[in-house]
């Protein structure tokens, strides 16, 4: 049925199947937000489809090529009865939220996907966004490696940090930090953040609904349902470097997060176990913030990509 829906899609003339004008938003390269700018190409005029890359709750996504230079690129389908939460871009134009936080981070980090274009359909909403060449989610590239030694986890996890903190700057949470939220061009090294559908926007006050995957939520949220988002942020990277240094998540089940008891292998340098023991301190108020995690000297030790 996916495949079905975007071979309408791509037809030449889908004006004649009786659906209204597909209408192209197009990515202004200097704006972090796309203009009301309308292409009047058919899809299949603009790329061509290639194989599936993942499915999931949020959808599907497939890999394609542009025609007009040949890039790879991700078109990310979304059902509309899916989109729970809408918002507005600058010039006024109503948009899912993800469309909405992916236009503000889309320009100026590496680290970040970038939202090339989004295209409206009467049952669905399709990104088109950029996909290295060569590329791997950080779990598969994990799951072959095992764990990281240290300098290279640490070049990694940097590149990471800055992205959040891009995000940060745009005033976006991405709320699902995880290494199959990550891909990695294995050609360059960067990574880049992925999956803006759980994300929202950054606000001071806590969070008392929550989006995301549960193994990575904060003790917080599983014992008062709330959480902040820059707190529960740090817990996140937290997971993410035990994960890329011991190559598992540290806790297998729920109740072990409460506990918050963590085992490290004897190998680990004292100075990377104490990045992780901070980020995944039980009260939040005791873990660093971004900027202090930035400066932590097992952290600065970090070759920049």
């Amino acid at each position: 049925m996916i495949q079905e829906t975007l071979n309408r899609s791509l037809s030449p003339h889908p004006q004649r199947r009786g659906l209204p004008q597909r209408m192209f938003h197009e990515i202004d390269p200097r704006a972090r937000v796309p203009p009301a700018g309308k292409a009047q190409e058919a899809l299949q005029e603009r790329y061509r489809l290639g194989s599936l890359l993942g499915r999931g709750g949020f959808g599907s996504v497939w890999s394609a090529t542009r025609l007009s230079d040949g890039a790879p690129v991700a078109i990310k389908r979304v059902p509309r009865d899916r989109i729970r939460h809408w918002s507005e871009l600058p010039d006024g134009t109503s948009a899912p939220l993800e469309i909405v936080l992916l236009a503000k981070v889309s320009c100026g980090c590496a680290g970040v996907i970038q939202l090339l274009e989004w295209l409206e359909l009467p049952d669905s909403f399709l990104m088109v966004l950029e996909r290295p060449e060569r590329c791997q989610e950080l779990s598969d590239f994990l799951a072959e490696r095992r764990f990281l030694p240290e300098e290279e986890a640490r070049g990694l996890f940097r590149q990471v940090l800055e992205a959040v903190r891009h995000c940060t700057s745009c005033g976006v949470l991405h709320r699902d930090i995880k290494p199959q939220n990550i891909v990695l061009d294995l050609a360059s090294g960067q990574l880049k953040l992925i999956d803006f559908g759980c994300g929202a926007f950054l606000q001071d006050t806590a969070y008392t609904q929550f989006a995301g995957t549960l193994a990575y939520s904060p003790p917080e949220w599983t014992q008062h349902q709330s959480y902040h988002g820059e707190a529960a942020t740090i817990w996140s990277l937290g997971l993410l470097l035990y994960q890329l240094v011991v190559g598992k998540h540290p806790f297998r089940r729920g109740q072990e997060i409460i506990w918050g008891r963590i085992l490290f292998p004897s190998r680990l340098s004292q100075e990377c176990q104490d990045v992780i023991k901070r980020c995944l301190s039980m009260q939040p108020l005791d873990r660093p913030s971004l900027e202090e995690l930035f400066c932590h000297p097992w952290v600065q030790g970090a070759p920049r990509p």
